[in-house]
């Protein structure tokens, strides 16, 4: 690990509102904050926001500016990354934000029944080969509803195009209520306060001619969420800065979908 990493590492220690536990933590200690997160550390009933795959954090820092009677927590595993929102969100004094380094796939270990309110996808990897790694799949999804309240809302915002039309797909598979959605986000009547936000990878994207899209779409309560089985074509290019992909054809995203009269209604 390089030096300045080490000493971000060392720095976000004495954040008082970050909270470093990656698996090998996690297993040794269990996290004493599930469940407790307003009363034992925002000291508000305020909602609670997530911020998955957070980066630099200034989607979670931007919005918890914006939004003072709300909380935000962003959640992401690479911490030299999560040290500038959570320096930022420190040197201000803010209250409502805080920061998880770990992995996505604990959530719910750090989290308790009904106790977030909206969950923010901003930016992940789409995970074009594997559909179990994306943050919009039916696994996630399962995750996820294990902590949202009743009707909680997840917000997608992506350059990927595959990641859009996949969750798309799997929204309307599992019959979920779809609140907004657009494929070109700021040539929209959509943008507002809470979407105006660019993160610094975003508005390198929205200079290379990309397009952001942006989907909203209500979690509700399944006996099963279901994959998609469609045709999608993968992105043609890679993070910015590596070039494109080699673009394989249309394929299926995976699963074989089971009788859709098995969902709940």
């Amino acid at each position: 690990m390089g030096k300045n990493k080490l000493i971000k590492f060392t720095e976000m220690e004495g954040f008082p509102h970050v909270f470093q536990y990656p698996y090998d933590k996690l297993r040794a200690n269990s996290f004493d904050l599930k469940g407790r997160w307003s009363e034992a550390f925002f000291k508000n009933h305020n909602p609670i926001v997530l911020e998955l795959g957070c980066g630099k954090g200034e989607y979670t820092v931007g919005l918890a500016k914006a939004f003072p009677e709300k909380n935000f927590i962003g959640i992401d595993i690479k911490g030299a990354r999560m040290w500038t929102g959570a320096r930022e969100s420190f040197k201000a004094g803010m209250t409502n934000v805080a920061f998880l380094r770990t992995n996505i796939e604990f959530i719910t270990s750090f989290f308790g029944a009904e106790e977030i309110s909206e969950i923010w996808l901003t930016f992940p990897d789409p995970q074009m080969k594997r559909h179990s790694k994306r943050l919009s799949s039916s696994v996630f999804m399962e995750l996820y509803r294990q902590i949202l309240v009743p009707k909680g809302i997840i917000h997608l915002k992506t350059d990927s195009r595959f990641l859009y039309e996949y969750t798309l797909e799997m929204v309307k598979v599992n019959r979920l209520a779809i609140l907004s959605q657009t494929e070109d986000l700021y040539h929209s009547t959509e943008v507002d306060g809470l979407l105006s936000i660019r993160t610094f990878y975003e508005q390198q994207w929205i200079e290379r001619g990309l397009t952001i899209k942006y989907l909203s779409f209500v979690c509700e309560e399944r006996q099963q969420y279901v994959e998609p089985q469609v045709k999608i074509e993968w992105d043609v290019y890679r993070s910015f800065g590596r070039g494109k992909r080699n673009v394989p054809p249309p394929h299926f995203t995976n699963i074989i979908l089971p009788n859709l009269n098995d969902l709940e209604a």
